[in-house]
């Protein structure tokens, strides 16, 4: 008989810290080459589901699959073979030249005595152009600004050469400019068969890069699916409590607007 294994799947998943259940029951699947964006509100726990997926937390309950194989059962070297995981910020502390940062990407294919060989420094530098920041490479990486910082981190986590990138709020500390450039990045990235889990605060960018979207709020998923079935103004309104209006613009794409609450404050 032949099983048909998702490449990453988290069946009713739950997540309790100190007694308190900080989501419950998520259930999704993903393949290669999809774009899954995980959108809502603050505090609802995007980043601790995150973390869950990528192994740095234990789950409460459930089971979350790479390619067929329990996360429980793989070692924290075996994940980071399959995973390559980007957290929402990563201050740099010492003044390491980009390539060395780029570099250390290959650490889950090296023992604690081996220097990095000739393939790896080759593998560094295809990641580097694959971003096209090569220029950057013998520049100090505590020298550079937050938008190319966050390419080089992306760089080294492609050293990895994972099946799955878990991005926390990849574009949270971008400007406007560079955030769709990430995004751009992501799309292409996918398109080469890379697979993508992201959170991000900006309903917009499941409409520009994704293939999947799931609205959480409270702790769970309250929809999961394709960006024009999820993403829409009933959804919207439930997870963030403000009205939102979708304008679909002249190439078809959508955007969301907020509208005004018209809150009084007395001064």
């Amino acid at each position: 008989m032949v099983v048909d294994n998702k490449l990453f799947e988290a069946k009713n998943i739950s997540f309790d810290y100190d007694g308190e259940e900080i989501f419950s029951q998520i259930s999704f699947s993903i393949d290669k080459g999809d774009v899954l964006c995980i959108l809502g509100p603050n505090g609802t726990g995007k980043t601790t589901l995150i973390k869950c997926l990528n192994g740095l937390h234990d789950i409460s309950s459930g089971e979350i699959l790479i390619n067929g194989k329990n996360i429980k059962k793989l070692s924290f070297k075996q994940i980071s073979k399959h995973i390559g995981y980007i957290p929402q910020a990563h201050v740099p502390s010492f003044p390491f030249k980009v390539f060395d940062v780029v570099l250390m990407g290959r650490a889950p294919y090296l023992n604690l005595t081996d220097s990095p060989k000739e393939e790896d420094k080759k593998i560094a530098l295809e990641a580097l152009k694959t971003l096209g920041i090569d220029d950057l490479k013998d520049k100090e990486y505590t020298n550079l600004s937050g938008g190319e910082r966050q390419l080089v981190f992306l760089a080294r986590v492609l050293c990895q050469k994972p099946d799955i990138l878990i991005l926390d709020e990849p574009t949270s500390h971008l400007d406007f400019g560079n955030q769709i450039k990430l995004l751009e990045i992501i799309d292409n990235l996918a398109k080469s068969g890379l697979s993508i889990i992201m959170s991000s605060h900006f309903p917009d960018h499941a409409f520009l890069s994704s293939t999947k979207v799931a609205i959480m709020k409270d702790g769970g998923f309250i929809d999961f699916g394709t960006p024009d079935d999820v993403v829409s103004e009933e959804n919207l309104r439930k997870a963030y409590s403000i009205d939102v209006k979708l304008i679909e613009l002249d190439n078809k794409r959508k955007v969301c607007v907020p509208l005004k609450t018209n809150l009084k404050i007395d001064l």
